[in-house]
């Protein structure tokens, strides 16, 4: 492992010095660093109507255009204050990541031929498949669909006060030199849409974070065949157009039909959707989602249901799908289980469940323009792993159905383990709004989770973004507990942010298992030592951190990670880490600690020192390099986590 640095730095102050100049190197290191951010850029500039998959094709093809030729000019457009802002490099890219991104929203008329930016981009390109960001909520939604409505300038002007947050003196200053016509009508134009520029940073505007579709694998095959038969893709053409069928009305937002057949038919077929007894829970040895019963207003609505059905087999060109890393996005092979139907917030919600699977299909109130279509793995799913479903998400808050056996549900802020948990009611298992950390921006000041009481006690489970949030557990590998008591929440608190690293990522579960405690150098107190381990559905992915909190600290610092490792886990129980810490006066050291059966460590590299039992603490040099190794009692060789 490469030990970390956890003391503070600050960045160099700005000179201040005029008219810096750009080179290709500048700019291209400042492009490399801020590429997502930059390709969100273009991505929201860019005009809606170009359609999802062009759109995203587009906004990494302008980025990657973006370098200068030689040496030029920075633009005098401050960056927001993140850093970026003393980094001509980046203020000289984002200006024509814009231009461009404008050029591409122009009309064609008047000229004789369009722009580079107005064609189809060359390179990147995708063939037989379609890209397209994560479904975000029906607020992103309502946000894409207003800025649909405003001129390119007008988009750029939005964008650059939200996600850049600039003034708007500097925004009028980057529209001017991007070549917009009227800076001030854009302005004006962006005051009409409602400041939500905290959903600017959802993944539905994240070009760089995809889900990938077929194209129309029949037309592809035929347009194959075409070119040996014409007459023969002639024929096939005709055949499919003749197919039977009920069109486009009973099926919603569906594809039409490829074909029909008896299993087919009544997968798709409402009347014969699974229903389980309000009551079968209590009597049943399982508690998992196949003893939910159907819950909703809508849960007797045929025509909804028909269409939930009827896009799960065939989902349209318009239809957004997301699933969790891992999860088939097939039909079902039979009828599923209706879990849920019913109205959330502006939103009509179906929740079905396949034996393996959780769908998720939604549709906005006003008809089926813009349903999506969201699939979780959930095999094995049991007890607090089937503990609650999102059922939307709102105005930064969302909404969980929960199990039959759940008592009461709560809200309660992980990073404050002496705040008290708020209830949030449930009306026929619907929580009431609740804050969802999955969508909130910038800096981590808290993180709310779902706590949930039933028989057996309170369990917690955290929104990491997907339908199906994690649960929560503390304790050693192989022998974890739920996080309740106050001596739990007090070892998640410093630790509760380090979940971010782990949104959309089909975490199943996530452990905190403090493994030790160190004694500080020089009288700086104790430290704790702890290890958060993510279990993914899928199996792999799994993510080990292993965490360092001095005294005093707010927060926990990241001193190893380890993906698809056994460590800290149920069949290795074991973690080695460590850190280069500064002592209050002045002195830095190489500090190690691996769990309580570790007899010996030893550090090589840029520090070379060794210690018995299960922690080291020696002087070094700050930025050195180490390696750690060690042994457990049983003689065995423990490596450090990475």
């Amino acid at each position: 492992m490469q030990s970390q640095d956890v003391a503070q730095h600050h960045g160099p102050a700005s000179s201040g010095a005029p008219g810096p100049v750009v080179d290709v190197e500048q700019a291209e290191a400042a492009l490399v660093e801020h590429y997502p951010r930059l390709v969100r850029l273009a991505y929201l500039v860019l005009p809606p109507s170009l359609g999802r998959n062009r759109r995203v094709l587009t906004a990494h093809a302008l980025t990657q255009r973006a370098l200068p030729r030689g040496r030029k000019p920075a633009s005098a457009i401050p960056a927001q204050s993140t850093g970026r802002d003393t980094d001509p490099g980046y203020t000289f890219v984002r200006l024509q990541v814009v231009r461009t991104a404008l050029e591409a929203a122009r009309p064609l008329k008047g000229r004789l031929w369009p722009r580079r930016s107005q064609l189809p981009p060359l390179l990147p390109q995708v063939w037989g498949l379609r890209l397209f960001p994560r479904s975000g909520g029906a607020d992103e939604l309502a946000l894409d669909q207003r800025l649909a409505t405003l001129s390119g300038p007008g988009r750029a002007a939005y964008v650059l006060r939200g996600l850049e947050q600039l003034a708007d003196g500097d925004v009028h200053r980057v529209l001017a030199a991007a070549g917009a016509e009227d800076p001030h009508e854009a302005l004006r134009e962006a005051d009409g849409v409602p400041a939500h520029y905290a959903l600017l940073v959802s993944p539905e505007f994240d070009p760089c974070s995809l889900q990938a579709r077929p194209t129309d694998l029949m037309r592809r095959r035929q347009h194959t065949k075409a070119a040996f038969a014409a007459a023969a893709a002639l024929a096939v053409c005709g055949a499919l157009i003749a197919l039977p069928g009920d069109g486009w009305g009973p099926d919603g937002a569906a594809a039409p039909a490829y074909a029909q057949n008896p299993a087919a038919e009544a997968a798709l077929d409402p009347g014969r959707l699974t229903r389980i007894s309000p009551t079968a829970w209590k009597t049943s040895a399982r508690a998992d989602f196949s003893v939910w019963p159907a819950r909703g207003a809508l849960a007797g609505d045929t025509a909804l249901l028909r269409r939930a059905l009827a896009v799960w087999a065939r989902p349209g060109e318009t239809v957004r799908v997301s699933a969790t890393p891992g999860t088939q996005t097939g039909g079902p092979a039979g009828p599923p289980q209706l879990l849920y139907a019913g109205e959330v917030d502006n939103t009509r919600v179906v929740i079905l469940y396949d034996g393996l699977r959780i769908v998720r299909y939604a549709e906005p109130k006003s008809g089926t323009e813009g349903a999506a279509l969201d699939f979780a793995r959930v095999d094995g799913a049991t007890g607090a792993g089937a503990g609650a479903l999102v059922l939307g998400r709102s105005d930064g808050n969302v909404r969980y159905l929960t199990a039959p056996w759940v008592e009461k549900a709560a809200e309660r802020d992980l990073t404050k383990p002496g705040a008290g948990a708020m209830d949030l009611g449930l009306t026929d298992g619907v929580t009431g709004p609740m804050s969802s950390p999955a969508l909130q921006p910038g800096t981590c000041t808290s993180w709310n989770v779902l706590q949930l009481t039933d028989a057996s006690g309170a369990k917690l489970s955290s929104d990491l973004g997907e339908l199906v949030p994690a649960h929560l557990t503390t304790g050693r590998p192989g022998r974890t507990r739920e996080v309740s008591g106050a001596a739990s929440l007090r070892t998640w608190a410093p630790f509760a942010c380090s979940l971010a690293g782990e949104r959309s990522a089909g975490v199943r579960s996530v452990n905190a298992w403090a493994y030790a405690d160190q004694p500080l150098p020089d009288g700086g107190g104790t430290a704790s030592w702890l290890c958060t381990r993510a279990e993914t559905w899928r199996g792999d992915g799994t993510a080990a951190l292993a965490q360092f909190h001095t005294p005093g600290g707010q927060y926990g610092a990241v001193a190893a990670k380890g993906t698809d490792v056994r460590a800290c886990g149920p069949r290795d129980p074991h973690v080695l880490a460590g850190v280069l810490w500064r002592s209050g006066a002045g002195t830095w050291y190489l500090l190690a600690a691996g769990s309580r059966d570790t007899a010996s460590i030893r550090s090589t590299g840029g520090v070379t020192a060794s210690a018995q039992g299960d922690m080291l603490a020696v002087r070094a040099e700050q930025g050195a390099q180490a390696q750690l190794s060690g042994t457990l009692d049983d003689g065995s060789a423990l490596h450090g986590l990475r």
